[in-house]
């Protein structure tokens, strides 16, 4: 007998009066704070949705329809996590044993092509595919101008090495158990991974952006290794621009990946990157850096400090660094 987790309806929740992220009063009912968005039961959420996919895990498609429909009546009803919760429902469903059907419905009318429009009735299979081939597409365009502007090799190994940095934005995501749209490329200007972050914590928001940057870490560190093994300058070239890429990703301004890691970090961890950086360009020898702690430099003067510092956060923003300048100072430029 399958035991289900207990469901508290919405109305029987703690009142809650003030945001638990910001801290700004909230009035009973609502469902995401107005000024930061973060949503205001988030933990019940989280606890929902982990026995949910417990739930299906365990191949009980039907228990697990019930709890995703009360994490929905916590879900803003316009939210992209709600619709998502709402399309994932509607893929549950399709689990569940179908119902007798009338003996004279519309398929029999198609006569042989009556199968695939009972399939394509049933199956997200096209759709999949239709919002797959935008992806697909911009990729191959991405690649197909790096690969006349750099030749086969060089071209098309920076391309993949981008690729290899939205993916680590795209997979932390979804990991997380939020929706996201694969990675889509403009040729000659970058990539990007849109994603819904209404009721995200800055600290959730900082380990995604640095997610990308890991990636692009890990990638150049093959590269790097590669290059010291066969000693083929082509690894190198693919290594320290993926590197450089990605330290001017990590500047703390606009919508680069660091703009949104340094939102979660307060005054003093802002110092901290700011000398880390600066002693990186001063010791190293790296001047790259300086356009970081440029970076950092501003954003110890915006009025966008969080409540709460994030530890966590400056330290997987200050390995980053380390990483990017060690590797940077054994490949050759």
């Amino acid at each position: 007998m399958i035991q289900l987790p207990k469901i508290v309806p919405s109305a029987s929740l703690d009142p809650i009066r003030n945001c638990p992220q910001c801290g700004n009063p909230v009035s009973l009912g609502m469902l995401a704070c107005p000024q930061c968005h973060t949503l205001i039961h988030g933990e019940e959420l989280l606890r929902l949705t982990t026995s949910a996919k417990s739930l299906e895990a365990e191949n009980h498609p039907a228990q697990a329809q019930q709890v995703w429909q009360q994490a929905l009546a916590l879900l803003p009803r316009d939210s992209t996590q709600a619709q998502w919760v709402r399309d994932h429902v509607a893929t549950l469903q399709l689990a569940l044993p179908a119902a007798p059907q009338p003996k004279h419905s519309w398929a029999t009318k198609l006569g042989p092509l009556a199968p695939i429009a009972i399939f394509l009735a049933k199956s997200k299979t096209l759709l999949f595919a239709i919002f797959k081939l935008k992806f697909l597409l911009s990729l191959g365009a991405f690649v197909a101008v790096y690969w006349s502007l750099y030749g086969m090799k060089f071209g098309g190994g920076f391309a993949f090495l981008i690729l290899l940095h939205e993916m680590g934005h795209y997979l932390d995501i979804r990991r997380r158990g939020l929706p996201a749209d694969m990675p889509v490329f403009l040729p000659g200007l970058g990539a990007y991974v849109r994603w819904e972050g209404m009721g995200v914590t800055r600290k959730t928001r900082a380990a995604v952006s640095l997610a990308g940057p890991l990636a692009g870490l890990l990638g150049a560190v093959v590269c790097a290794l590669l290059y010291f093994r066969t000693n083929y300058g082509l690894w190198a070239a693919l290594g320290h621009s993926s590197a450089v890429l990605n330290v001017l990703n990590l500047t703390p301004v606009w919508i680069l990946d660091g703009g949104q890691a340094a939102n979660a970090l307060d005054r003093s961890e802002r110092i901290a990157l700011l000398v880390a950086c600066l002693l990186v360009w001063l010791v190293a020898g790296q001047s790259i850096f300086f356009l970081v702690a440029a970076g950092v430099t501003y954003r110890l003067f915006t009025k966008d400090l969080p409540p709460l510092p994030s530890r966590s956060t400056l330290i997987y923003y200050l390995s980053l660094i380390a990483g990017y300048a060690l590797l940077l100072r054994l490949l050759p430029a």
